[in-house]
């Protein structure tokens, strides 16, 4: 009898913590998407094109951090007088982050004056890629 006590108690404690498990899954958010785009061309077709892959990854995945990093010629894209500013800031609207590299800037003659408003700075571009990886940010370079 004691053996039959013992099975039935362990079969409960079992199906206690698997309910457990389930409510905590449950209550945990979902894993956030986190992608990070490098541009350093001096071609408004790809400044185009990177704003596109950035819609489309909003689109279907909804829920994403999604961080773009201006390296060398690739400052022009969020130039103020850039042809993609309009689109840039709607990204920006839409939650999109992107960073110049403040290196580049400086090597270009480029001022926080002559950027878009609202963007971000890192020092150095690749570093500021290499460390979003680091933390597990997914990277693409179209």
């Amino acid at each position: 009898m004691k053996l039959r006590q013992f099975t039935t108690f362990a079969l409960m404690a079992v199906l206690a913590l698997a309910a457990a498990a389930v409510r905590a899954a449950d209550a945990a958010p979902a894993t956030m998407n986190r992608i990070v785009f490098q541009v350093n061309e001096d071609d408004s077709k790809k400044w185009n094109t990177v704003l596109s892959n950035v819609n489309n990854v909003q689109e279907e995945l909804g829920r994403a951090d999604v961080t773009v990093v201006l390296i060398g010629p690739g400052l022009g894209m969020i130039k103020a007088d850039a042809l993609t500013a309009n689109r840039v800031q709607d990204a920006m609207a839409a939650g999109v982050r992107f960073v110049a590299c403040v290196n580049s800037m400086q090597s270009m003659h480029l001022t926080k004056d002559d950027m878009i408003d609202g963007i971000a700075y890192a020092r150095a571009g690749y570093v500021e890629i290499m460390r979003l990886q680091q933390q597990g940010w997914v990277y693409i370079r179209p």
